[in-house]
Formats: C-alpha cells, structure tokens, sequence
C-alpha cells in the first residue's frame, strides 16, 4: 500500500497551501501595521490573489489565533519564525569574604570594616563569648565571613555592598573550628558551635647523616620546625653545635605526630627519643618523668641531660665571634672579647640560659639594651645588644630555663644584628663554651629502677619503627 504522505496530490496540495499560508501571513502583517497601499499598488495586488485581500478583512478573533500559531512547532518546522529564548534569571547567592587579624584589631572592627552593622557585629560577637573569647584571637588568624546578598535600596544608598551577617568562622588551633551563624527565619540571632577536628597520634621517627649541619640535615627530612627547636635544647648543655658537629656524623629522633583525617600532618607533640652519633660514639637520650615532676631528657645512665646554664641561649644562631683577645670590629684595636656572640637575624628570641633573678633589664653604655640574671651556686648570665626586651622583664623578676627574655638586635656598639653572651662565676667573665657547668638531676633508686622499665619500652618502640611496614608509614615526614 502507498504512503498517502508520498501520493503527488498530496505534495501539490501541501505545495499549494505552504505559498498561500506565507502569502496570507503577509497580509496580516499589512493589516496589522496599519500599512496603507498606494492606489496603483492596491490594483495590482488585487489582481495578484483573492485570497490575500479575504485575509485582511479577516476577524480580529482570527488574527488573534493566527498570531498565537506563530510561535507553534509547527511554523517553526518549516523556519517561519525564530524560537523564543527565555533568559535565564539571575539568582542572588551569598557574598564571602576572608580578613586576616592584624596587630590592633579588635572584632568588632574587623567585622563592621567587611560590611557588617554594628547590631549585626555585636550580635555575632556576643554569640561567639558561650564558646570563645574574643580576647583571645591573635594577629594572623584568618576569619570566613558569610554575608546575604544586598537586597534594600537602603543598604545600596548606604553604600553597603553586602546584606545581613550571615555566618562568621575560624580556627583558633588545627584541632577546633569556631562558627558562628545566623538561626533559621532569623536574619540578626546568632548560635555559636565548636567543632573538635578528630586527630590521630603515631609516633614518627626520622634519621639523616650530617654533612654540613644538623638544622640542614633535619630538615631535608622534614623534621617540623618544634621537633628540631626540642632536639637542640636537649643537646644544647653538653654540644657545642659549631665546633663538635663534624660531616658524617648522624641524628635519629622520635616524636608524636598528629594526623587529621586525611593522613596530614596537622601537629607535633613530645620528643620521645633523640640520638646525636658524633664521632663515633651515640649521645642517647630518653624522655622521662620522675618523681620530681619535672619531665627532662635522661641518658643511658639515668643523667638528666640539663645542667644549671645553657651554652647557647639563642636557637639557630651562628657562633660569630670567640672569647678571648681579638681585634674589635668597631674600635679596630685588639682587646679581650669577654664573652661569645651568636649571630642570628633581628627578632629571634633569646632564652635565660637557667632559672635565676634579673639584676638588670634596661639600657646599659656600649651593650646597648642588656639584660643581667643572677643563677645559683654564685653563676651570672649577661645578654647584650637587644633589639627589646620581652614582656615583663624588668628588675627582681624571677625566670625560669629557657624563657624568652629579649630579642637579637645591634643596639650599642655594634655592627649587626647579633648576641653578646656571658657567663660570670664569682663576678668574673669565664668562657661559655668551656667552662664545666654543674651537672643536673641524676635518678636513684626506685626512679632509676622506673626510667629503665621506660628506656627499655622506648627501645622496643624504635625497634618496630625501623621495620620496612613503619618506616613507609611514618619516617617519610
């Protein structure tokens, strides 16, 4: 049977029919621009077709269902006019922005500089007091602000660039986010929430030779900065890191590790174990907490590893000038240097070399700012050319090992940033680097017997750490 759609009746006809619908489009269109014909115009366009002037008199009903099939698939299929396109229709999102803390910052001000209103600001603020104090966000925090989209004529007047606070969020520490947000149907009542971040704690062990200096060696295997500062401060009474550490000579210590939950190392905490191969010979120590309750590093004997004084009181520094007869930098004769200078860049911190008393703090001739600290068993520390002092330093005030007293400057007579050190013994200037220290705590009896248990379960540790399975997992910090 024939396809009635192929039948050369059918194709005349549609043919016939698809000229007379655009002839008669055409003069709706005359009829509905109001277009008069000309006279001679109008005769030959009579004669043309009667079925276009039927067409203009056409009802107003019909005009209105023709125009209406205009924008039909089926006039579209044989391209009589364009598709419509509906523009897309622009959603208004939230605005973000991040602001950084800096030195003179309050909250409030940060927050009312991004955008927010004062009531806005003191709301979130407010909010934030259940589960943080805003007293205690310091310089370089970063803070995520969340604001509505500006929606009033008045907040466009205003020349506010953003609607309504919305949310506000940091991370004071790698293990707690603080987020404060606006409650649902609510545009100015804030919630705050903390958030602990789930952190796993393995021990990690690193170990390097030595071929120029431990700092180097330490960090071409990602020892993290913290572990590095705690592995020197436990050497830094018995090595003289200049002059002993030779090339070819080793490290290994043990830490704990925290990982987030994507295996990154998120931070340290304790040293466990620390090794300095130097020379041949292992210089072992073990974390351990005696009876006493002071946590020190011991060695294989039960020595604790601290002496009263420290023999370099600043980290990272290099030993830039010996004591004994030298010529002076500046004078440019020679004269007896009393003391040791360590140069490290302006700022770096300075510890008390042990605990004791302040007997000066402030500006002192030729050594420019010059703390002085009095220790026990007749010992003096004096520390020269300071940048500043540290807060609350001052006369009287008691310090203990290790704490930040000043900071390496060039004031006084002086020709870069570096530290004059001294160590004085019955008011006399003896060499830091050679004089005998007094020794530290050394364990007996039933805190020996216990260190020992401990060392013994730190071996044990360190043993399954060298395994290939451990060594993948752990020592590639």
């Amino acid at each position: 049977m024939n396809n009635r759609f192929h039948t050369p009746t059918f194709m005349v006809k549609a043919a016939l029919g698809a000229s007379l619908s655009i002839l008669t489009i055409g003069g709706i269109f005359l009829w509905l621009s109001n277009s008069a014909l000309i006279e001679g115009e109008a005769e030959e366009a009579k004669a043309t077709s009667v079925q276009t002037t039927e067409a203009a008199k056409a009802s107003p009903e019909l005009i209105a269902t023709l125009k209406t099939d205009l924008m039909t698939s089926e006039y579209v299929a044989v391209g009589a006019v364009p598709t419509e396109i509906t523009p897309d229709i622009a959603i208004p999102t939230d605005i973000e922005k991040m602001v950084t803390v800096s030195s003179g910052d309050t909250l409030m001000s940060l927050l009312v500089t991004a955008g927010a209103t004062r009531s806005e600001a003191h709301g979130a603020i407010t909010a934030l007091t259940n589960v943080y104090s805003p007293r205690k966000i310091r310089p370089g925090l970063d803070i995520a602000l969340t604001f509505a989209p500006p929606t009033t004529v008045e907040e466009a007047e205003n020349s506010r660039d953003v609607g309504p606070l919305r949310a506000m969020q940091f991370q004071p520490s790698v293990e707690r986010i603080v987020k404060v947000s606006t409650t649902e149907g609510e545009t100015t009542k804030y919630i705050a929430e903390e958030i602990q971040r789930p952190l796993t704690m393995r021990m990690a062990r690193s170990t390097n030779e030595i071929t120029s200096s431990l700092y180097l060696a330490a960090t071409n295997v990602g020892v993290p900065n913290d572990i590095m500062i705690k592995l020197i401060r436990a050497y830094s009474f018995d090595v003289d890191f200049q002059r002993e550490i030779q090339k070819g000579d080793s490290f290994e210590v043990v830490y704990e590790a925290y990982y987030d939950e994507d295996n990154n190392l998120a931070r340290t905490g304790e040293m466990i174990y620390g090794n300095l191969n130097l020379s041949g010979d292992d210089l072992q120590l073990y974390r351990y907490t005696p009876s006493s309750g002071f946590t020190d590093y011991f060695n294989e004997k039960g020595q604790s590893a601290k002496k009263a004084l420290m023999r370099t009181p600043v980290d990272g520094a290099r030993l830039s000038s010996r004591f004994g007869k030298r010529k002076h930098p500046v004078l440019g004769y020679n004269k007896v240097h009393k003391g040791v200078d360590f140069a490290a860049p302006r700022g770096t911190p300075i510890y008390a070399a042990g605990d004791g008393v302040i007997v000066r703090a402030n500006r002192f001739s030729s050594f420019g700012n010059y703390v002085k600290i009095r220790h026990h068993s007749g010992y003096e520390t004096a520390y020269a050319h300071l940048k500043g002092f540290a807060k609350g330093m001052k006369k009287s005030k008691r310090v203990r090992q290790g704490q930040v007293i000043g900071y390496i400057g060039t004031t006084g007579r002086s020709t870069g940033p570096h530290l004059h050190y001294e160590v004085l013994y019955n008011g006399r200037q003896v060499n830091p680097l050679g004089v005998k220290l007094p020794a530290g705590e050394k364990l007996k009896s039933a805190d020996l017997k216990k260190y020992k248990v401990e060392k013994q379960k730190i071996d044990s540790m360190m043993n399954e750490l060298k395994k290939p399975a451990a060594i993948a997992g752990l020592q590639t910090n």
